[in-house]
């Protein structure tokens, strides 16, 4: 896992507030996230996790409250929205100055295990590889804060698998604060460094995935998928 320092945070949330008409999604939301942090966001369809993304990734603006971010914020997205008529190391570059930009391009396709093909096109590209390029494309200005909202969810099982290793090597080497949105209990349990689970609007459970798994992972999976409303008889011997 990334290591971080609980004294340099990558952001912090205060009393974040968003509604939309009389629905209050996101209700008072404290949160923060230090520097090489790795944080999985886990909840129930509609409790708001997108809306949390967006509003860190300033996409959406909140009705109350402060975010305070270090450095850039890169987000990926579950599509990985190549731009189809650009060869990749103009994807991954893209509004960067052409000769700098080509250079960390095709040192960040190399860290992604894409070495060599920076002239290649997003049609060629397997999902992975398309997946692999889209973070690429984060990592490359070396942000403060990295934003994953479910990248891996279209992916196949092996895949994903790969992904996961890739992912963890690379916040070990770049040292973002990432927040993970995810459906998946599993995922979270073997990419984070803590899981959090939202409701109501608000951060109801904060887990250290470290500390937590120190019995074993069934434990720390059944508790997870009750919070989210699964109850599984043997969830503790899976």
């Amino acid at each position: 896992m990334g290591e971080f320092s609980p004294n340099s945070h990558a952001v912090v949330v205060r009393g974040l507030r968003r509604q939309y008409g009389e629905r209050v999604v996101i209700d008072g939301l404290d949160l923060a996230i230090g520097t090489g942090e790795f944080v999985a966001l886990l909840g129930e369809s509609g409790c708001g996790k997108t809306t949390l993304l967006r509003a860190l990734a300033g996409l959406d603006e909140a009705d109350d409250g402060t975010i305070e971010s270090t450095g850039e914020i890169a987000v990926v997205f579950q599509e990985h929205r190549l731009m189809a008529w650009l060869p990749l190391w103009e994807n991954v570059a893209l509004g960067m100055n052409t000769a700098t930009g080509r250079v960390l391009a095709q040192n960040a396709l190399g860290e992604v295990g894409l070495a060599g093909r920076e002239n290649d096109w997003p049609l060629n590209l397997s999902g992975g590889q398309a997946q692999r390029v889209a973070l690429a494309r984060a990592l490359v200005r070396e942000p403060g804060l990295l934003l994953l909202d479910e990248p891996f969810a279209a992916l196949d099982a092996l895949t994903r698998i790969k992904m996961h290793v890739l992912i963890r090597e690379l916040v070990a080497r770049h040292h973002p604060g990432v927040l993970l949105v995810t459906h998946d209990v599993d995922e979270a349990i073997a990419i984070a460094d803590r899981i959090l689970v939202m409701r109501s609007g608000k951060i109801a459970i904060s887990l250290d995935v470290a500390r937590e798994t120190e019995a074993g992972r069934g434990p720390l999976r059944a508790r997870l998928l009750h919070e989210l409303g699964v109850d599984v008889p043997d969830a503790a011997h899976v």
